[in-house]
């Protein structure tokens, strides 16, 4: 995406009628950030081209505003004034509320005697640039404006407000468990609890109590009767992530519920009746399961009334510069760290890496990126991000080859993880939370990519 500028009562040498990257100048850190910036012309260094034409124009402060229409950023507003430390006590928050009080504010001079305004709006390049009527600002906790990421965001305005089941397909990290929460705030059942199980992080052993409960004495160990999770979901939704590696034996089961909305506790013949809306996900290829008799076809068809895939962040890489930034304020203001915007260099080279692991990976990297840089523009660490294996002139040869070179990058993440931790898996310093996984995830991919540390 890149910014266009239009200007009135400014110098033709601050570039009316231009446009430039989102990453670029003082427009660009504004843009990303959501918050005013405010620079000294004589004594600024962070925009030092910006600045020298500022100073040969006359100008002594200058301000950049985010423009805001209904709680969606529409553009950037720079003002300018003669005279020195102008905006020192300026709060622009009007400017989120419209434009008159702005045309107020500066009628006849006011605090800015010799005002000019450079407005710059958002000017999209292609269809799958930023579209400002996708409803990406309505759904809270999701980031991306583009065209696939758009395509989602309209499916799930449609079905979230039924009780369709729904089956959520994607990579790794790309925001599964953000979407099924999406699906159910914008339901019916937004008032009733949203239960979430992971069925690849608990032991098959356990499982089956977990989702459908037991009672006193039903199995050793069992000293007290347990609720299980599509018993506290009644009247709202049950969230099933990693769907696919739901063992056989309680795929049955689990289709009995699905299509009854009925169960017994294990040790008990009661049976529980209950009003649950499942919203299942998975990374895996089921319908190559099914064919495989590794997963019964009469569930993947029950899951399967309302698929949702989600775009890889390799389909997407114009959100990239807006999750950057999201994730760059959200840590940079946990650490009390000074990053504020990315240099075009880094940009592109953040928007031009595949992502493997997408937007977890991207968001670890950016959390790093934070804690490794010292001053207001980030220096994110580029030499570590190792592109996949590419096909001839740079191009991918096919969908098994980009399968398997994207296996290839996840299994050479994990080792090094893994290495970086002296093959420690769990704690505070283990691999797992290096990589922001949960430590039975990450064993469980380490079993499916035959990852085992050789003893000497």
């Amino acid at each position: 995406m890149r910014l266009q500028v239009l200007a009135t009562d400014v110098p033709a040498r601050l570039g009316a009628g231009l446009d430039f990257p989102v990453a670029d100048a003082i427009a660009g850190c504004v843009w990303q950030r959501q918050q005013p910036i405010k620079i000294d012309p004589e004594t600024e260094t962070r925009f030092p081209e910006f600045a020298r034409v500022l100073r040969e124009a006359g100008i002594k402060s200058f301000c950049g505003i985010p423009l805001m229409l209904a709680s969606r950023r529409i553009g950037v507003l720079g003002l300018a004034s003669m005279k020195p430390d102008a905006f020192r006590d300026f709060e622009p928050q009007f400017v989120r509320d419209g434009t008159p009080a702005l045309e107020n504010a500066t009628a006849g001079g006011g605090v800015f005697p010799h005002p000019f305004a450079l407005g710059v709006v958002t000017s999209p390049a292609s269809p799958t640039e930023a579209d400002p009527d996708r409803p990406a600002d309505t759904f809270e906790g999701i980031i991306g404006r583009s065209g696939p990421m758009g395509a989602v965001l309209d499916q799930v305005a449609v079905v979230a407000p039924t009780n369709a089941t729904v089956l959520i397909l994607g990579e790794t990290g790309t925001g599964k468990e953000l979407i099924a929460q999406a699906i159910h705030k914008h339901g019916s059942r937004h008032f009733q609890p949203f239960i979430r199980v992971n069925c690849a992080a608990i032991p098959s052993g356990l499982l089956e109590s977990e989702l459908f409960g037991h009672e006193r004495g039903a199995f050793t160990g069992a000293i007290s009767r347990k609720t299980g999770r599509f018993e506290l979901a009644h009247g709202g939704t049950l969230f099933l992530d990693e769907i696919g590696d739901l063992p056989l034996d309680l795929q049955s089961k689990l289709l009995r519920v699905l299509q009854e909305q009925e169960f017994e506790r294990l040790g008990s013949n009661q049976t529980i009746r209950v009003d649950v809306r499942v919203v299942a996900a998975t990374s895996r290829d089921l319908p190559r399961m099914v064919a495989q008799g590794e997963y019964r076809s009469d569930l993947y068809y029950r899951l399967n009334v309302f698929p949702l895939r989600l775009p890889a962040l390799r389909e997407r890489p114009e959100d990239i510069p807006l999750l950057v930034s999201h994730f760059m304020q959200i840590y940079a203001g946990r650490m009390h760290k000074p990053a504020e915007c990315v240099s075009s260099e880094a940009m592109r080279g953040l928007v031009a890496y595949p992502w493997p692991g997408n937007v977890r990976e991207l968001q670890n990297f950016i959390e790093r990126a934070v804690i490794l840089s010292t001053g207001k523009v980030l220096q994110p660490p580029l030499a570590e991000l190792q592109t996949p294996v590419t096909g001839p002139a740079g191009t991918r040869s096919g969908p098994g080859r980009m399968a398997a070179s994207l296996k290839a990058a996840e299994r050479e993440h994990i080792l090094q993880a893994l290495a970086e931790s002296n093959w420690v898996v769990g704690g505070p310093k283990g691999a797992a939370t290096r990589l922001g996984l949960r430590r039975t995830t990450l064993i469980s991919k380490m079993q499916k990519l035959g990852l085992a540390r050789l003893k000497s």
